[in-house]
This record gives C-alpha cells, structure tokens and sequence, in this order.
C-alpha cells in the first residue's frame, strides 16, 4: 500500500479537490491519503485564536463568519447531489457552531490546539464525502484515534503502530483510507498536533506503521530542486536524494519538506517521493537510502541567522569550556546551527533570538562576546565524503567573491555550509548554481 499526503493548496479549491481524487484512484489499488487543511484555513484558525486570545469576540466571530461562507460555496461547487451536499453542509455548520463556542469561554493554548485542529477535520471530511458521492469506497479515520505523542511531545511509535494495525483490520476492503495530516493526541490525550508542517510527518509515520511500499508528499511544485528558484535563475528538480541530503536541504531552508518528516521513513527503509500535483506526470524527487555516488546535488538558504563569537584566553588547553557554553544555550533551549572552535574561541550561529540577550550576558562570563545578525546559512549538499579529492574545492571556487563569516565542513559525509550576510545571499546562491550545476 501506498500513503499518499497533499498539501493545503492541493486541496485549496472543489476543483483541486476533485483532481486529487482521480490521483488517488487512478491505480484501482487501495490507497492510505493524509490531508492537510485547505490553503488559508489553518492561517485564519491561528487569527481566530489570536483574537480569542486578547477576549476580542466579535473579531474571532468575523473571521468564523468569512470563513463559513467560502467553504459552504465550495459545497455548492463541489457536490453534484443535494443530498450529500446537504449533508456536508450540516457538518460544517456544526463544525463553525463549535468554533464559535470557543468566544464565550476562558481561552487557553488547551483551546487553541482544538481550534486549529478543525482545518484538517473539515478538509478530510469534504473530500470523503465527494469520493463516496462517486462511488469511491472511501472511509474517513480519525487521526485523534491512533496518532499520539509521548511525554516528550515525540510521536509515539509502537502506540500509533499498534492503533492503526487495528483500525485498518476494521475497515479492511476499503480502496481508499483517508486521515487528517498533523493533529494528534499528547500522552495525556489532549488534542494536540506535530507542528506546523507537521502532516509531512503524520505521512511518514504512517508509512512506517503501515510497512508502506511508498510515501508520496504530492505539493504544487516537481520536486526539490538544486536551489531556490525564488532567487536562483535556471534551477532544476532533483530526481534523487539520500535521506540525510534530504534531510539537510529541509532543514537549511527547501520549504518543500518538513525537516523531520524523513526520520520514520528513514528508519523504516520506505522511499519518499516528492510529486506535483499540478504535473503529474513529472518525475519528481525519490529520497531514500540510496546514495549516488560523486555528485553534488543542491544548495539551500536559511535566513535569520544570527552568529556569536566567545574569545577567551582561558580557553587553551581548558577542559570543559565548551560544555559550559553549550549548557547556556540549551539552558534557554537555543538550538545552534554551525559551530567552528580555535585554540582562543568558538564561533555558532543560532535562528532562535528569543533569548538572545541572556544568553550573550551568561556568555560574557568566559570571554568576550561578538554577535552579528542579519546573516544567512548556505548548505551544499551532495556526496561529499572527504575522499572525494576536489569536490570542496569547487564549492569554495564558486565563494571566492563572498565575503564568508564561518565554513562547516566535516560533520556529516553530506554537507558543506557558509555564514554569510544575508545582502549576499543572492549571490553566492546564483554563484554556487553557476559553478556547480549550469557549467557546460
């Protein structure tokens, strides 16, 4: 069985919604699909939940009313009977009816996880719906009955496994098998939900609970391709990726995949495909745990970056510098990127700036501190292996006109990464594709 996961705009309209279904079905195989919210939806629960928050009622109900009337004219458009679409539209004016609920009562993060929930509800609820209206044998699970987290907030494997496995007997003859991307329970059965982005990850937990043949992320673009197209000229898919350099490009900056999303898959030795629903037939990209061998396959950006320089004299020969200063960062749970040391100092960079100020005073206790903001990280990735004799030459060749504040190489067989100020960024990215893949 293939899991098959769109994305908020592959569901945005009735008519997206109607070509995702012939996607679905056009094998006759039975199929497991994750659906994200229709565009827009989770933006507008996060402002409903927002105006909630500041006790604003009647702003929380104008955005519930706006939203109402767009998704009872998709029913009109979307249904081609009256009596499922009268059937849709009583579950939505229930699910609307809920929402407004939430403006007479005390607001907490408890009711804004619930709130936000109701995106992917109602998003998987229309689509059943119009593939039952086609004769489809579809069936709706909900996610909320087998997908949960531990203690630590991380997805709880062997639980989810072990659900599904049983849901799935349940129900089994069905072709196709549809769930909501991203929601969850926590350990004490509060809803709750993976993050942002998080139905990347529901996909491939699934795939992994289920020993899928396949994870298919189907978005609005063919693939991951070797740079930002936004910003690069002439950028190209990549057809092929070894987890790690998927894993990589996602995390320094290819928005396409949701940087955890490969770490079940991975484990479970199932291939990712990334695929574009507004181009089927297109190639796309497989990440698995293939690696090809003497190429250098993309570059990312991540920006916002900002880096800070401890130089201390103690330092030399001082057992122990290091794990202090690491502790501060993880004291204020302050994730760092790159780090580079010498016999006097040690150079990170970090994205979160929240705590940016106590973490540069506990800092000044060991040395003198440097912080530069406004840069950004580029990743190359690639089979970059140390072996591989001249492969960083390139990379640095295509930098040698950018002025580079850090280079972090060596920590992974996949990656070389620059800090540069971000009004560079643009340059060395379309220097990097010049270099690496557009030469003839």
């Amino acid at each position: 069985m293939k899991v098959m996961k769109f994305g908020g705009t592959s569901v945005g309209t009735p008519q997206r919604m109607k070509e995702v279904t012939q996607l679905v079905t056009k094998s006759g195989e039975p199929v497991f699909v994750v659906l994200s919210a229709m565009s827009g939806t989770t933006n507008s629960l996060v402002e409903i939940s927002d105006y909630l928050y500041k006790k604003n009622a009647d702003g929380a109900n104008e955005i519930i009313n706006r939203l109402e009337q767009k998704y009872m004219s998709h029913c009109e458009e979307l249904y081609s009977t009256e009596d499922v679409r009268e059937k849709t539209r009583q579950f939505l004016a229930e699910e609307f009816n809920y929402l407004r609920s939430f403006t007479k009562e005390l607001f907490t993060s408890f009711e804004e996880k619930s709130i936000v929930a109701q995106g992917e509800m109602m998003s998987t609820t229309m689509v059943v719906n119009y593939m039952q209206e086609q004769g489809i044998k579809a069936v709706l699970l909900n996610a909320l009955d087998f997908m949960r987290t531990d203690k630590n907030a991380e997805p709880d494997p062997t639980y989810i496994k072990e659900k599904l496995s049983a849901i799935m007997e349940k129900y089994e003859g069905n072709q196709v098998y549809i769930t909501q991307g991203f929601i969850c329970r926590n350990a004490y059965g509060e809803i709750d939900n993976l993050q942002r982005g998080g139905s990347d990850y529901t996909a491939s937990l699934v795939g992994a609970a289920l020993n899928a043949e396949e994870i298919q992320i189907w978005t609005d673009i063919d693939g991951m391709h070797n740079n930002d197209p936004r910003v690069v000229d002439k950028t190209e898919p990549v057809h092929q990726l070894h987890f790690e350099e998927a894993a990589e490009l996602a995390y320094f900056g290819a928005k396409i995949l949701h940087p955890t999303c490969v770490q079940p898959a991975k484990y479970a030795g199932i291939p990712v495909r990334l695929l574009n629903t507004m181009d089927p037939d297109a190639e796309g990209t497989t990440i698995s745990n293939a690696t090809e061998y003497g190429k250098i396959k993309a570059v990312a950006a991540k920006d916002n970056i900002i880096a800070i320089k401890i130089k201390s004299s103690r330092m030399l020969l001082a057992t122990g510098f290091l794990r202090k200063v690491f502790e501060i960062f993880e004291s204020y749970q302050t994730p760092i990127d790159m780090v580079c040391t010498s016999e006097v100092g040690v150079s990170m960079s970090i994205d979160n700036s929240a705590h940016l100020g106590e973490i540069v005073d506990e800092l000044k206790k060991y040395g003198t501190v440097t912080v530069d903001t406004g840069m950004c990280v580029i990743c190359v990735v690639g089979d970059l292996d140390w072996s591989n004799i001249g492969f960083e030459t390139r990379v640095l060749d295509a930098m040698k006109n950018i002025p580079v504040r850090m280079i972090s190489y060596g920590g992974s067989n996949y990656n070389i990464s620059f800090l540069v100020r971000e009004e560079d960024k643009k340059r060395a990215l379309q220097s990097l594709s010049d270099q690496l893949f557009n030469k003839k």
